[in-house]
């Protein structure tokens, strides 16, 4: 199975912007589809976004469309760009891999899963 581990979390201003990235170790995600999910206190793990091998297909939440975009330019990093960030999007966001299927708004379609990076949006 292949490692992922995420970075780029912090503390930003509703409104302000910042950059996921998931490192994959082990092996690179060719062949494997790539999502991003996230967990807020009291709620269950949300899907945010996901790419396909190729990387020329993305689906997206209906919460965040338009102000994220998660895209894959090499072959062992995929990014989630998050633009005008509000108070709601403050979670722990997990990358996640699968080798077999499509992509999936479904955790368990999932088969590797990074530790997660904080992301909190508040003033």
């Amino acid at each position: 199975q292949v490692q992922l581990v995420e970075s780029g979390g912090g503390l930003v201003q509703p409104g302000g912007s910042l950059r996921l990235s998931c490192v994959a170790s082990g092996r690179t995600f060719n062949g494997y589809v790539v999502g991003w999910f996230r967990l807020a206190p009291g709620k269950g793990r949300e899907f945010v976004a996901a790419i396909s091998r190729s990387g020329d297909r993305t689906s997206y939440a209906d919460s965040v469309k338009g102000r994220f975009t998660i895209s894959r330019d090499n072959p062992s990093t995929v990014y989630l760009q998050m633009n005008s960030l509000k108070p709601e999007d403050t979670a722990v966001y997990y990358c996640a891999a699968r080798l077999f299927g499509s992509g999936s708004s479904w955790p368990s379609a999932y088969d590797s899963w990074g530790q997660g990076t904080q992301v909190t949006v508040s003033s």
